[in-house]
């Protein structure tokens, strides 16, 4: 009997919160993370780094200030930094979900054909920048085979434009073996829609990578708001 006292002690000494975070991690369980709001998936990441505070309103307060998951995580580690309450352990936790989803989807596109995986490979470079608050030029580098060689970031800008060198993209490809690129770049904006210089600059490529035997497969522009593909578009 005195142990079955202390035990009901325990229970009621346990904060408010407990039980709703054993309610959420079991609805998780049985019912997967599409049962979950966009905050409720936050709370389950923060509560490992905030184990001692009620981190529902700190997870609204983050789809508030960001607009939703995947834009929480892929904001710079500076923005997370100044949100009151997160705290510098948290905001770490945040970036290595978002690391863990970019490797997820590169490690999805890799030994595969990347022109018959084309929902992955717009998957990955959703992932890696549609989310990003500043400009950015990634490059996807093939092989003969079209498989995933390496994808690098180029070059990062400001919020509106990235300065990109048609000849250093060439010479990129030729370091590394590839006949085959696939050029993406994200608009902050949100609207993929392609700007006059983001053809002008893929021509130029062309121009420059033709000569030497490297294809320039396509270029996709992301955004929050979706993706463009150049040669969807029968831009180039």
């Amino acid at each position: 009997m005195p142990a079955k006292k202390a035990g009901n002690a325990a229970d009621k000494a346990k904060p408010h919160y407990h039980g709703h975070r054993e309610r959420l991690r079991k609805r998780f369980q049985d019912a997967g993370p599409q049962a979950l709001a966009d905050y409720e998936l936050l709370e389950l990441v923060l509560f490992r780094a905030i184990p001692m505070r009620d981190v529902k309103p700190l997870a609204k307060d983050l789809i508030e200030e960001f607009g939703s998951f995947a834009e929480v995580i892929s904001a710079p580690m500076e923005r997370l930094k100044k949100v009151k309450g997160l705290g510098v352990a948290a905001a770490t936790d945040l970036k290595i979900v978002q690391a863990v989803a970019s490797r997820m989807t590169q490690g999805a596109v890799k030994k595969r054909d990347m022109l018959s995986s084309w929902p992955m490979v717009l998957d990955y470079c959703r992932t890696s920048l549609a989310f990003d608050d500043k400009e950015s030029f990634h490059i996807l580098f093939l092989d003969k085979r079209n498989q995933l060689i390496k994808g690098e970031t180029q070059q990062t800008g400001t919020v509106d434009h990235t300065p990109v060198y048609p000849r250093e993209v060439v010479k990129r490809a030729l370091e590394l073996s590839a006949t085959a690129i696939i050029l993406v770049h994200n608009h902050p904006s949100g609207d993929p829609t392609p700007s006059r210089a983001d053809i002008q600059m893929t021509k130029s490529i062309i121009d420059v990578a033709q000569p030497l035997g490297i294809a320039v497969h396509d270029h996709i522009i992301v955004g929050k708001d979706g993706h463009a593909s150049l040669k969807g578009l029968k831009l180039i």
